[in-house]
């Protein structure tokens, strides 16, 4: 019987096993709620601003900021990455560095130098381990950010862009389409489109005009600065409703597969203690018929 008291052992270490990514799965799918409710939530600010700076850019033509200048030659190209700081979240992490490594390797590949911003440890561990130029770092965020938890990194990056050191600032995150679906985004945040600054969302039946204090260029720096840092914000947000997502689903996978395991384990188990029983029958079978 030593081999049915080793699959019970294996079937128990299962057990505890399951409990443990059914109590993750658990967790996971109350946190989801939450940050996809703190993303839908942080949309309306991000557009808003969009639409005043949108408005003042058309408004101000001559505002001379270097934040809004455009580099005909890119040099050195800068990077924000948005990861997870734990892990079990299926291929979320994995995807998304997949995404990040093919820019920064078509970046090597024309001889441009690369920096890099990473919100999140496993990103900030990737980058570490190939060697990647790491200005700035946001760890340890929590279940809920904080945008002064950022600011620090997010400023950095910025005002290496401002200085002309960066000539282009990508951001990477994971996009959230859907529960079952996280997929890896990069979009340039830096310089900013045309079409950010030029998009009004207003019908123009109506006019708009804004009054200014101090001065429109002023104003106009603040709201892309605001601008950037909710876009950053936002991104982070869909990143946690991702990992939070991801995680769900891989624990709920690791959960019926810890069912299916234990009950093959029990199979094997009862067809072991079966044989066991047959033997010890056909040994006393025999035993009576000698005598």
């Amino acid at each position: 019987m030593a081999v049915g008291k080793e699959i019970l052992t294996k079937i128990r270490s299962v057990q505890n096993t399951q409990k443990i990514t059914k109590a993750m799965q658990m967790v996971s799918t109350s946190k989801m709620r939450k940050t996809q409710d703190r993303m839908r939530l942080a949309r309306p600010y991000a557009e808003k601003v969009r639409l005043v700076m949108s408005h003042l850019a058309q408004s101000e033509t001559e505002h001379n900021l270097p934040i809004l200048e455009s580099r005909t030659a890119v040099r050195r190209a800068g990077f924000i990455l948005i990861t997870t700081d734990k892990g079990l979240c299926g291929g979320l992490n994995a995807n998304l560095l997949k995404r990040f490594f093919a820019k920064v390797q078509e970046y090597q590949q024309q001889g441009v130098e690369v920096e890099a911003v990473c919100l999140g440890s496993k990103g900030l561990a990737a980058c570490n381990r190939v060697g990647i130029n790491v200005v700035a770092s946001a760890v340890n965020l929590g279940d809920t950010p904080k945008m002064e938890k950022l600011l620090g990194a997010v400023t950095e990056v910025f005002q290496r862009y401002t200085e002309g050191q960066l000539d282009v600032i990508h951001l990477v995150y994971a996009e959230f389409v859907n529960t079952m679906r996280q997929e890896p985004h990069l979009e340039t945040l830096l310089p900013i489109g045309q079409n950010v600054l030029h998009e009004v969302s207003e019908s123009k039946e109506y006019g708009w005009d804004y009054v200014y204090e101090p001065k429109p260029a002023v104003v106009l720096e603040y709201l892309v600065r605001r601008y950037l840092e909710s876009v950053v914000y936002q991104a982070l947000c869909e990143n946690m409703a991702s990992e939070q997502a991801a995680r769900m689903v891989a624990m709920k996978a690791a959960t019926d597969n810890a069912g299916n395991a234990i009950k093959e384990l029990r199979l094997v188990y009862n067809k072991s203690r079966q044989a066991a029983i047959t033997t010890e029958l056909s040994e006393i079978v025999a035993g009576a018929a000698a005598v």
